[in-house]
């Protein structure tokens, strides 16, 4: 029986990740990459700032801040019919289960397949600390190296490290990132001398 999970506080920042029922992949191909994203930005942008994330074959990480309980009870989401009525944490949780039960319908139809996609509920860690938090943004980022994907972080396509050293528009926080590492090469080199894994063992979450 699974443990009743608490809803998720607002203006509180949150590691969330997911993976693929009985370890199974969530992403099929490049395009889905890009329709978790789409679908992301519009269930949960509403009701939480993004600062990292990272996608990978059978599972994801995302930091996350809630928004504050007024921006997300004023928040009309097209499923949540009266925000009002419902706590704000709860009308999170609920925009995180929209994204993943609108992603799971799209990826059924298109690859013919039934049944659930994602395990539930998805998990959360409070972030309780200023070093927890700069050591989260490396450790979500390191996650493909982690896992033998390539051989160096930086090579993977799906994660938001690159997107905070670009000035394309996104929907990151990306400013507050980078000055939260003193700037764009403080943020660089803190990802490059980062490699004691001991350091960032107690944040290592086996999703295999």
């Amino acid at each position: 029986m699974k443990k009743n999970i608490k809803p998720l506080d607002p203006g509180t920042f949150y590691h969330v990740y997911n993976r693929g029922n009985n370890g199974q992949n969530i992403f099929f191909e490049k395009r889905n990459y890009a329709l978790f994203l789409q679908k992301y930005a519009k269930y949960v942008s509403p009701v939480a700032d993004t600062y990292a994330y990272c996608l990978l074959g059978n599972h994801f990480h995302i930091l996350i801040r809630t928004k504050s309980e007024k921006e997300i009870t004023l928040f009309k989401g097209d499923r949540v019919l009266n925000p009002v009525s419902l706590e704000a944490g709860k009308i999170v949780s609920l925009q995180f289960s929209h994204l993943f039960n609108s992603y799971t319908q799209t990826i059924n139809k298109t690859y013919n397949r039934t049944g659930s996609l994602f395990e539930r509920p998805f998990r959360r860690i409070p972030v309780t600390s200023d070093a927890y938090f700069s050591q989260l943004v490396y450790y979500i980022h390191f996650n493909p190296q982690k896992h033998g994907f390539v051989d160096g972080f930086e090579d993977w396509e799906y994660s938001s490290y690159h997107s905070h050293l670009e000035n394309k528009p996104t929907k990151l926080n990306r400013d507050e990132v980078i000055k939260w590492f003193g700037g764009k090469s403080e943020y660089q080199k803190f990802h490059d001398s980062f490699q004691d894994v001991r350091i960032i063992n107690p944040l290592i979450i086996e999703m295999d």
